[in-house]
C-alpha cells in the first residue's frame, strides 16, 4: 500500500483506524477477488483536508518555509512570425476558464507534488497560419453549437391473480413436500439462487394463512388446490423470511461485491491511464497553445471541459473545426503520438458506471450484512429449540429426515460464510474511500480548483475524457485517409494493356511462351539435309518397279 519512498515514510503520516489498520496490514490484503487494490496508498484514507490540517504543522516543522512554487513554463515564440513590430491581428476567442495562477498541490500524491500543467513542454505554432485560418470576421461573430372422470373440486380461496403466479412458480420449482427439508438446510444442490428468489415471491401473508386453514377445517373432505397446498407447507417454516433474506445474501455477496469493486477498478485504471499518456499531455499543451495565440494571454491551464468542444469552433476560411487543425499539429509536431481512445479504455468503462449508484449498493451491502447477523441469531435460537424436539421425537421412535439433511451443508457454514463477507467488507470499505480521494487529488494534479473537484462526478468527468478521445480519434482517422487519397491521386498512372508503351515493353521482355514459338519456327525453316531410308519391303517395291515399266510401254 504504501510505496517504498523513504521521504514520504517519515514526511506523511496518516493515523488511521485502529480495527481496520489492524486489517488492513500487510498491503497484500488490498485484493478483492482477481482485483488488486495493493497500490493504493495509506495516506489516500483520509481526505484532502484531513490531509492538510494532520500534517501542515509537521511538514512546516521537518522542511521550513515552503519552496516557491515553479515558475511558469515559458511559451516559445512561433517559428515563423520573427518580426519584432508585427502585431496579430483579431482572431476567435476560446471561452475556456483560464488557469492564471497553478497553486501548489497541498500534498504528495501518488501523481506527484505538482499539476500536469507545470510539466507540459513548450509547443511551437505557426502563428501566421493561426491567425489567418482563425482571423475574426464582423459578419462571422457568432457560432452555433449544432376427457375422463369427473375430477373432485379443490378447495381454493386465493385471487384468481395470486392463484396464478403460485402456480406458474411452482412449475420451476420442486414439489411443495421437498421445499421444507431444502429450506432448513439451504441445500443450493436442491434449489439455487433463481428457486430462492421465486421462493421469496411465494412467502404467505398471516390473512393467506388463516383463510386456508379455515378453509381447510370447513371441508375436511375435499382437498386443497396446489397454491394453497404450497403456501400452507411454505407457512409451517419458521422464520422464512429470514431464512430466505439470509440464503439470498449468502449466495449474493460475491456479485453486490463485484458491482462496486468493479466500477472502483476502471475508475482507477483510468487514472493511470491518463497520468501517463504522452498523447494526452501533448494535446494539452498544444490546445493551451492555440488558446493563448488566439485570446492573447498567458493563461497557466484550462478546465478539460473545454476538450468537449473543440470540435464546435471553426476557422473563418476552410470552416474546419480547432480539433480539425489541433490533430494537424500532433501529427506534425509529434508524429509518434496514438490515437489517444485506444490508450485510455479503462476512461471510457468507467465514463459508463454510476458511482452514486455504487454509493448507495456500499451503503446496501453493509446493511444487508448488519442484518444477516442479526437473522443468523434468531436462526440460532430457533434451530436449537427444532433440534431438542426432533431428539424427543427420535426417542419416541419417530424419524426427522429434515435433522438429518442438515448436516454439512450451507447452514452448518453461515458463521463462517458471514465472517468472511464482512472481513471482504472492510476491504472494500477502504478501497472504495481510498479510489475516491485518490480520483480528487487526481482532479487537483488536472489544475481543478477544490470547490469545483466537490462538484465533478467520476462519471460525467470520464465520459467527458472519452467522448473527447473518440473525436480525436475519428478526426485524426480522417486526415490520415484523406492524405492517403490525395497520395494515390497524385501518383503516376501506369500505361493500359494495349498502349504503344505495354507493346514494346512486352517485346522487350519476352515471356517463355514468346522463347518458345520462335524456337519452333527455327525449326520448321530449317531444310532437312539428313538421309532418308526406305523402310517400304521389298515385294512392293518390285509390285512398283513393274507397273512403272509397264506403264511406260503402253504410252509408247
Amino acid at each position: 500500500m504504501r510505496e517504498s519512498d523513504p521521504t514520504k515514510d517519515y514526511l506523511l503520516t496518516w493515523d488511521l483506524d485502529q480495527s481496520l489498520g489492524s486489517f488492513l496490514n500487510p498491503a497484500a490484503r488490498l485484493r478483492l477477488n482477481t482485483l488488486d487494490f495493493s497500490d493504493l496508498w495509506d495516506e489516500e484514507e483520509s481526505t484532502d483536508d484531513e490531509g492538510i490540517n494532520s500534517c501542515g504543522e509537521s511538514l512546516v516543522a521537518l522542511r521550513g518555509p515552503p519552496a516557491p512554487p515553479p515558475l511558469p513554463p515559458v511559451i516559445a515564440s512561433p517559428l515563423t512570425s520573427t518580426k519584432s513590430g508585427t502585431t496579430k491581428g483579431q482572431t476567435l476567442k476560446l471561452h475556456w476558464r483560464e488557469l492564471l495562477t497553478l497553486a501548489p498541490l497541498p500534498r504528495m500524491t501518488h501523481f506527484g507534488n505538482q499539476t500536469i500543467w507545470a510539466r507540459l513542454e513548450p509547443v511551437h505554432l505557426d502563428t501566421n497560419r493561426l491567425e489567418y485560418l482563425f482571423v475574426s470576421k464582423v459578419n462571422c461573430t457568432s457560432f452555433k453549437v449544432f376427457s375422463g372422470k369427473k375430477k373432485q373440486l379443490s378447495v381454493s380461496v386465493l385471487g384468481m391473480k395470486r392463484s396464478n403466479i403460485i402456480t406458474i412458480t411452482l412449475s420451476k420449482l420442486p414439489p411443495p413436500r421437498l421445499l421444507p427439508p431444502a429450506i432448513y438446510s439451504m441445500d443450493t444442490s436442491v434449489l439455487d439462487r433463481e428457486d430462492v428468489q421465486r421462493l421469496q415471491v411465494l412467502i404467505p401473508t398471516e390473512e393467506e394463512l388463516s383463510k386456508i386453514k379455515e378453509a381447510k377445517s370447513q371441508n375436511p373432505d375435499s382437498p386443497l388446490a396446489p397454491a394453497e397446498v404450497c403456501l400452507l407447507t411454505l407457512g409451517e417454516i419458521s422464520h422464512l423470511k429470514s431464512r430466505l433474506q439470509l440464503w439470498a445474501f449468502a449466495l449474493d455477496y460475491d456479485s453486490m461485491e463485484r458491482e462496486i469493486a468493479e466500477p472502483l477498478f476502471h475508475l482507477k485504471l483510468a487514472m493511470e491511464q491518463l497520468s501517463d499518456s504522452q498523447t494526452f499531455k501533448c494535446i494539452l499543451a498544444t490546445v493551451l497553445a492555440i488558446g493563448n495565440f488566439l485570446n492573447s494571454c498567458k493563461a497557466r491551464g484550462f478546465e478539460l471541459s473545454y476538450l468537449g468542444k473543440l470540435s464546435q469552433v471553426r476557422d473563418t476560411h476552410t470552416r474546419q473545426p480547432l480539433l480539425h487543425h489541433v490533430c494537424v499539429l500532433m501529427m506534425e509536431l509529434y508524429p509518434q503520438s496514438s490515437d489517444l481512445y485506444s490508450d485510455i479504455t479503462a476512461v471510457t468503462k468507467a465514463g459508463k458506471c454510476d458511482f452514486s449508484l455504487v454509493q448507495s449498493n456500499f451503503t446496501q451491502l453493509e446493511a444487508l450484512c448488519k442484518a444477516s447477523w442479526e437473522q443468523l441469531k434468531i436462526l440460532d435460537k430457533a434451530d436449537e429449540k427444532r433440534e431438542r424436539g426432533s431428539a424427543e421425537k427420535r426417542r419416541g421412535g419417530g424419524r426427522d429426515d429434515e435433522a438429518l439433511s442438515s448436516q454439512g451443508l450451507l447452514r452448518q457454514r453461515l458463521p463462517k460464510v458471514l465472517k468472511e463477507c464482512e472481513e471482504r467488507l472492510k476491504v472494500l470499505r477502504a478501497v472504495h474511500r481510498r479510489v475516491i480521494n485518490r480520483f480528487h487529488s487526481f482532479l487537483l494534479f488536472l489544475g481543478y480548483s477544490k470547490a469545483t473537484v466537490r462538484e465533478t462526478k467520476a462519471e460525467d468527468f470520464c465520459r467527458i475524457i472519452s467522448n473527447f478521445s473518440l473525436e480525436y480519434r475519428t478526426t485524426r482517422q480522417n486526415i490520415l485517409l484523406q492524405r492517403e487519397r490525395e497520395q494515390q491521386k497524385n501518383a503516376p498512372k501506369s500505361p493500359g494493356p494495349n498502349t504503344p508503351a505495354t507493346r514494346r515493353k512486352h517485346q522487350a521482355t519476352p515471356t517463355q511462351e514468346d522463347v518458345e514459338q520462335r524456337r519452333l519456327e527455327e525449326v520448321l525453316r530449317t531444310p532437312d539435309t539428313t538421309p532418308r531410308f526406305d523402310m517400304t519391303p521389298r515385294h512392293r517395291r518390285r509390285m512398283a518397279d513393274i507397273r512403272g515399266l509397264t506403264s511406260q510401254k503402253l504410252t509408247r
